[in-house]
């Protein structure tokens, strides 16, 4: 591995960052300068609109996208090496659905009672919802070897969870219920200060835990005999991976609702820029490429069709699935030329 590419590759993604940290800090429907943000982050507020929108609306925002991009590509990276599967991730494995309708009905529940769910309770809650996606999915995965099949059990789920969301939201009464639709379909808006404390300070641990199995990652990746030979308690590894992938992608659904291709497009993107798929160097390079695709995503569904705002969703499917398409038919390649 050259780790020249790999801190060039980093460089890149940290400028990148830095740039669209700031372009969505400044564009908006009330259009803001560079040195206006630079100012307004160094505390001063003597243009009192321009403070109010970029600290408590913009700011949140973007420190969000940021975290939870760096936490959902995390999380695909894992379950693709979890089940050596290229196209595994959060989103169309159905876990960030099973995290949803969890969530969905817990505050239905909740609020047609009048109790308001705090931060932790929506990350419980989430996670309850994604370990039992995924536990439906370890299932499956005993029963169906092919690779193919259990993607598709895993969108078939993903569609089970997402269509008795839609239904309980439907014919929900209270106000603030049915305003859970556009939370359902996923976006980085009303995002708050405390919520930017809570989900940094969960995301912030569990992506440091993710750092700490790179190691076994690797050995994993070379397969379970291997892993064994050097020492890694293979059950126990897995366990923990699972458990951090669910805990990633169950904090960014409880926040921001469900984010589709995010968790399978930037790692294949980031280890095509890396030209490895050492775990050890692609882990901090997803954590700033899921941040930066983000970011840019946001930028867009808040921006192109100003004063409509676009589902995060549909953006990041729009840049994301073009990846895996072109993904299925390079492997699809490697297969042909391999059989020749």
């Amino acid at each position: 591995m050259r780790w020249k590419r790999v801190w060039i590759s980093y460089v890149v993604l940290a400028a990148l960052l830095v740039a669209f940290l700031l372009l969505n800090s400044c564009i908006g429907s009330t259009g803001t300068t560079p040195s206006q943000v630079m100012q307004i982050l160094q505390g001063d507020a003597s243009d009192r609109t321009a403070f109010l929108i970029v600290w408590d609306i913009r700011l949140p925002r973007a420190i969000a996208g940021m975290v939870l991009g760096a936490a959902l590509s995390v999380s695909g990276f894992q379950m693709q090496t979890f089940f050596a599967n290229p196209i595994a991730g959060p989103f169309v494995l159905g876990i960030s659905s099973g995290a949803k309708l969890a969530i969905a009905l817990a505050m239905i529940f909740l609020l047609q009672r009048g109790i308001a769910m705090n931060s932790a309770a929506m990350i419980m809650t989430a996670f309850l919802g994604a370990l039992l996606a995924m536990g439906f999915i370890l299932l499956l995965s005993r029963r169906v070897h092919s690779t193919a099949m259990l993607v598709v059990g895993g969108v078939m789920i993903g569609y089970i969870c997402s269509a008795i969301t839609d239904i309980v939201v439907t014919f929900a009464e209270d106000a603030n219920i049915v305003n859970l639709h556009n939370w359902s379909q996923g976006s980085f808006s009303g995002i708050s200060w405390s919520n930017v404390r809570d989900m940094a300070g969960i995301c912030l641990i569990l992506l440091i835990l993710a750092m700490l199995l790179a190691k076994p990652m690797e050995a994993y990746q070379l397969g379970e005999s291997y892993a064994r030979s050097l020492g890694v308690n293979v059950k126990r590894f897995r366990v923990e991976l699972i458990l951090l992938s669910s805990l990633l992608a169950a904090c960014v659904t409880a926040f921001a609702g469900p984010v589709s291709f995010v968790g399978i497009a930037v790692p294949h993107l980031v280890k095509g820029m890396l030209k490895t798929a050492k775990p050890l160097a692609v882990l901090p390079a997803c954590m700033l490429g899921g941040a930066v695709f983000c970011l840019f995503c946001d930028l867009l569904a808040r921006t192109l069709f100003a004063p409509t705002e676009l589902n995060i969703s549909s953006v990041t499917a729009v840049f994301g699935a073009p990846v895996v398409i072109a993904l299925m038919i390079s492997r699809q390649r490697r297969k042909n030329g391999s059989s020749l």
